[in-house]
């Protein structure tokens, strides 16, 4: 990889999860097919930009021309694992069972796409120590699950194990074998998604516009510094104009302060400018690093030009 190059990699989280209903949903599948899906696409195609899209596998499966009609324009196609369900996030899950769930996967996007794929996201960013290891035994290259410096976890689930983000390389790194959040000699690339304390994700661009962009100028003025490449987190479920259900919540944990914390609180905040009123804050951003003369890449075209740097 070129020292003097300037990458950004946009990366798109896509999954059921109602963020107004606060649910896992097929009805939001079938919203992030219809409207999520095309408003990225063309705003994606306005700018030249290549992405990123990690599907679940079960949205891929309820709907599988979610997958497909993003290959037309060159995108690549990475894993989301096989449910966002809580209670088989990868960092609960025993390293056999994120074995299967990754194979599952993987065998469900190569089915309907007809590409290999290489790359995966853990459903909320939840990892444990195994996620190498299973990555590995699965046929994966590349992890982009650890937010290096992030500061908010107290504010999502798996809290305790997203502590280890705050020693985890800035910068892509061949991660330990047994250990995901160090470096080491496993055959798996781990992209972390770009942080300075706060994180550079859709959910904050949305909830605080002005913040996040002081926090991509700090950011910008670190990769000047040591070309880091930026990874930006979005989800097309945030680009929806959904309809509000019941206002029943499930509840995911037993703690009346994690759920106060973790599911009321938080909640109230990811609703703020959802729907198409996110597109522009969100145009934003991608017209910040046109300007830059960034190059739009994928996660998979990154770990190629840092195996031909070696």
């Amino acid at each position: 990889m070129k020292s003097n190059q300037k990458l950004c990699l946009i990366t798109n989280d896509v999954e059921t999860t109602s963020i107004l209903n606060h649910k896992l949903s097929d009805k939001t599948g079938e919203y992030v097919l219809k409207q999520g899906m095309p408003r990225l696409l063309e705003l994606y195609a306005k700018y030249n930009v290549k992405a990123t899209f990690f599907f679940t596998g079960y949205i891929a499966t309820l709907y599988p021309e979610v997958v497909k009609m993003i290959q037309p324009y060159g995108h690549e196609i990475g894993s989301h694992g096989l449910t966002h369900r809580a209670d088989q996030a990868f960092d609960v899950l025993p390293l056999e069972k994120q074995i299967d769930h990754l194979r599952q996967s993987k065998a469900i996007l190569e089915d309907i796409s007809g590409e290999e794929i290489l790359s995966f996201r853990a459903p909320a960013a939840r990892v444990n120590y195994n996620i190498s290891r299973a990555l590995e035994e699965a046929g994966y290259k590349i992890d982009s699950s650890v937010s290096s410096q992030r500061l908010d976890m107290l504010f999502s689930f798996g809290s305790f194990k997203k502590l280890n983000w705050i020693i985890a390389p800035r910068k892509p790194y061949f991660t330990a074998k047994d250990n995901v959040f160090k470096k080491g000699n496993s055959s798996i690339l781990e992209i972390p998604i770009s942080a300075f304390g706060f994180p550079y994700i859709g959910t904050f661009m949305r909830i605080f516009p002005s913040l996040n962009r002081l926090t991509r100028n700090v950011l910008y003025f670190e990769t000047k510094i040591n070309n880091r490449p930026f990874v930006f987190l979005t989800h097309p479920n945030e680009f929806i104009d959904e309809e509000l259900g019941n206002r029943v919540m499930d509840r995911r944990g037993d703690n009346l302060f994690s759920y106060y914390l973790r599911e009321i609180l938080r909640h109230r905040l990811k609703v703020k400018n959802l729907g198409k009123k996110a597109i522009p804050i969100f145009e934003q951003e991608i017209d910040f690093f046109a300007r830059k003369q960034f190059n739009f890449i994928t996660c998979k075209q990154l770990y190629e030009l840092i195996i031909k740097g070696n």
